[in-house]
Formats: structure tokens, C-alpha cells, sequence
């Protein structure tokens, strides 16, 4: 996340905002934050996964969503407004333009998203009840992190070879996911 604008908003006005089209805008506590502009690498990992997900998601109840669509959560009772790289999606529950009930997450690491990705996304995408998974992806080296949903809790795993992912039931392959990849 970068720096945040410096004059607050309401939610209504967010919502209603059309703000420069040079950059993603995220919503957190009254302010709006920009989304740096994506990297090759990070253009590259994010078209790897969507094959993957996308032909999993053929004909059946799901669907995968790419980068430009909002899901909104809740902190402390405060809507926050997050543009996750992708986003799987089975049981929909759109108002709007925005996801409140997404099944799978991912988001592509930068040096620039790493640190809230990590905490603050991680933590706040885990209040969803329908959220399944979490999966975070370094676009500046490989290494795959998923974080998922169990019967005692959410886990974190880390990913040497591949992850079964939820919702689509698919295997994801670090072989897949950084093929091409100049890193």
C-alpha cells in the first residue's frame, strides 16, 4: 500500500468515487490508498494463476476474478475496501460493484505490498466467513505462502512443490505459477 490521500472520505463517497484511472484505489479507515502499478514479473504470475483457476472454474458454480473488483471487510465494525490481484468467488453476494463473500484470495507480494498483504490483509481477509484461502505469492522471488480455513483454525503452509487449492478443488504448482518468470 502506498502513502494514503490526505482528505478523508465517508464509504458512500468512496463508493461513488471515480478517482484518476492511473492507479487502483483502496478504501481503509476514511482513507483511500493507491496500488502501485504492477511489475512484469508481477503480470506474468498473475496470468499463470488465472489459467489454472480459470480452467478449473469452466462450467462449474465459480467464478475468477482478476485484480479490478472490491471486497469489502470489516475491522472493528469499519468497512474496509481491498482490491485483491484475484479473486475466486462461489456462492456471489455482490452489492455493487463489490464481493462480500469471496471463496479463494490471491495476492501478488512487491516490496511496496509485502508487509500489509502479510498482516493487515491477511488478518482482515480471515474475518470473512466464506473465505476458504489466502494464497500470497512473491513476485520478486519464488516463494508461495497459503493460508487456509480448517475445522481448528486457519493454517499457514508454506509451498515447496504445490497446494490443493479450495473452492475450484485444483492443484497449483510453484512450477506453474513461475513459469516464465524472469526472476
Amino acid at each position: 500500500m502506498t502513502e494514503p490521500a490526505y482528505q478523508t472520505m465517508t464509504e458512500e463517497e468512496y463508493l461513488r468515487w471515480d478517482g484518476p484511472r492511473d492507479a487502483k484505489w483502496e478504501f481503509v479507515d476514511g482513507f483511500i490508498y493507491a496500488q502501485a502499478g504492477a511489475s512484469k514479473p508481477h503480470g506474468l504470475i498473475a496470468g499463470n494463476i488465472l489459467r489454472v483457476l480459470l480452467n478449473a472454474a469452466d462450467d462449474g458454480p465459480c467464478y475468477v476474478i482478476p485484480s479490478d473488483l472490491k471486497v469489502r471487510v470489516y475491522r472493528d465494525g469499519r468497512p474496509r475496501y481491498y482490491l485483491p490481484d484475484i479473486v475466486v468467488v462461489c456462492e456471489s453476494s455482490m452489492v455493487g460493484n463489490v464481493e462480500t463473500q469471496p471463496c479463494l484470495i490471491v495476492e501478488i507480494l512487491s516490496a511496496s505490498t509485502r508487509a500489509v498483504d502479510e498482516t493487515f490483509k491477511a488478518s482482515d481477509y480471515q474475518r470473512l466467513e466464506s473465505l476458504q484461502g489466502y494464497l500470497l505469492v512473491d513476485s520478486e522471488r519464488q516463494g508461495v505462502m497459503f493460508h487456509r480455513r480448517t475445522a481448528q483454525g486457519w493454517q499457514l503452509e508454506a509451498v515447496d512443490e504445490s497446494v490443493q487449492l479450495p473452492c475450484l478443488d485444483v492443484s497449483l504448482s510453484v512450477d506453474a505459477i513461475y513459469r516464465n518468470v524472469p526472476l
